[in-house]
């Protein structure tokens, strides 16, 4: 079921807000928690039924181990202590994520470089594996540091389950939800979360069916059909993907964000203007915030982080965003695209320690073109793919301007083989991918974004007018076009 979905707006979301809010009403308490997750596996099995057992199977494995490392009595159990209990549990959830996302790519690799011939098991993917998978990591191991409470199944399930997040992020910390579910005052509807929850839906409603799907035409036509491309049909392809992205799984988190506090839940924000940085760790302070939070809690930081030597920092600042890109999917242009990351991480840091500076606009425009051509190769179905556009946006030899400036320019022709004709016409565009580069790039550069917009929400005409405005806009796009969002396949 996606939140882009008719069936979920109008069907699933306010039937278990009013029996969830009615059965609190009714000071049943454990029945309306039981309800919101039944409702929310409910959510996740829209998909694939096939997919429930996995995830309670998890959630039961991880429960029982989480309470076993909170116990503060060392928990020793014939041999294990809890560090091997720890690592038992943390590997086997690797396991379990590594069997269905990434064994086809083993067989693959194994059968390039010994010639064989293994066949695929051509797993599906289990929906929001990598995700769940991740959260539960976290909480082992804060059990482990004795950071967590002993908790009921029905309070971990919730937890766990919640189904705002529970897709595709944000990638939360048992803290910073447990609590919340634990308050009496959150048991009961609150209509100013409720008007501000659906202001911050509507706004990733239309982010996604309006924005980011209008983008997805031409990056996909660049990308998967388009066999050759001229220098502007590659950027705008490029740029349609960095835009979709940003605007897809941006408009997810708004609308996760949205939903929760509708239940007066609050989540912790994901997105904060990535493409306004000025250099590449600022891009990771306010890109996917939490999964950055994740992977230097529980990756880097246990490296050694920053406390063993310059050498050994960049040593871990390249494990960490590789493994990060391996975590995005099974396929070495994932692997190459961490390992640019990485890459511009550690240059960043050598570069800032002998204290040079650039202005501020040069500064952005490194920083947003390393993202765009970084994307590429996390974008490509295949290395090929990649090859052609990234070929494409920096070859001078097939450059195509468009039909209205042939009377003036028709000398470039002779001169330096230019051609005049339909620029853009192998991505499907027109003068209409131009408007919406450009809008693109306003929305980036000039506007709040979601979060500082609902600082200072206030509920009053204007803002009626315009959650009306884009939620019933957002309504009739869905009609055309209904596309699921891009970290569902991660």
């Amino acid at each position: 079921m996606l939140f882009n979905s008719y069936e979920f707006i109008f069907a699933f979301l306010p039937v278990t807000f009013f029996i969830y809010f009615y059965l609190n009403h009714k000071r049943l308490t454990e029945a309306s928690k039981g309800f919101l997750v039944f409702s929310s596996l409910f959510f996740y099995s829209w998909w694939n039924i096939t997919y429930l057992p996995i995830i309670l199977s998890s959630m039961l494995f991880n429960y029982v181990i989480g309470n076993s490392l909170n116990k503060e009595d060392g928990t020793k159990h014939n041999k294990f202590s809890k560090k091997s209990l720890l690592i038992f549990a943390i590997v086997s959830n690797i396991v379990l994520l590594g069997y269905f996302k990434y064994t086809d790519f083993l067989i693959e690799n194994i059968n390039l470089i010994s010639d064989g011939n293994i066949p695929t098991l051509d797993l599906a993917l289990p929906l929001a594996i990598s995700f769940f998978t991740f959260q539960q990591i976290s909480y082992l191991v804060d059990s482990y540091r004795q950071e967590t409470k002993e908790y009921d199944f029905l309070n971990y399930a919730l937890f766990v389950t919640f189904f705002p997040q529970l897709i595709a992020g944000p990638i939360v910390h048992h803290k910073e939800m447990m609590p919340q579910f634990a308050k009496t005052r959150n048991k009961v509807k609150n209509y100013k979360n409720i008007a501000m929850g659906l202001f911050i839906f509507s706004i990733g409603l239309f982010k996604k069916v309006v924005i980011a799907d209008t983008f997805a035409v031409w990056a996909t036509q660049g990308f998967d059909i388009a066999t050759t491309l001229n220098i502007f049909e590659a950027w705008a392809t490029s740029l349609s993907y960095t835009f979709q992205l940003y605007f897809d799984f941006s408009g997810y988190t708004d609308m996760a964000i949205g939903l929760a506090l509708l239940f007066n839940i609050k989540l912790p924000i994901n997105f904060n203007s990535p493409y306004k940085a000025t250099d590449i760790q600022d891009f990771w302070r306010r890109w996917h915030i939490t999964l950055s939070r994740f992977l230097k809690d529980y990756i880097y930081i246990p490296l050694g982080g920053n406390r063993k030597g310059e050498f050994r920092i960049y040593t871990n600042l390249m494990a960490t965003f590789i493994i990060g890109g391996i975590w995005h999917g099974a396929g070495w242009t994932f692997v190459f695209w961490g390992f640019l990351h990485g890459f511009a991480l550690v240059f960043h840091r050598a570069w800032s320690k002998l204290g040079f500076k650039l202005w501020t606009w040069l500064a952005w425009l490194i920083t947003f073109n390393f993202i765009n051509i970084a994307w590429v190769f996390f974008r490509a179905k295949e290395w090929n793919d990649a090859v052609k556009v990234l070929a494409s946006m920096f070859s001078l030899n097939n450059i195509v301007l468009p039909n209205f400036l042939s009377s003036k320019l028709n000398f470039l022709t002779a001169h330096f083989n230019i051609k005049f004709g339909n620029f853009i016409d192998h991505i499907h565009g027109g003068i209409d991918t131009i408007i919406w580069l450009i809008f693109g790039f306003i929305l980036i550069l000039f506007y709040k974004n979601t979060m500082e917009k609902s600082i200072f929400f206030k509920l009053n005409f204007f803002n009626i007018i315009f959650i009306s405005f884009i939620f019933y806009y957002s309504i009739i796009s869905m009609i055309t076009v209904k596309s699921e969002f891009l970290y569902f396949n991660f």
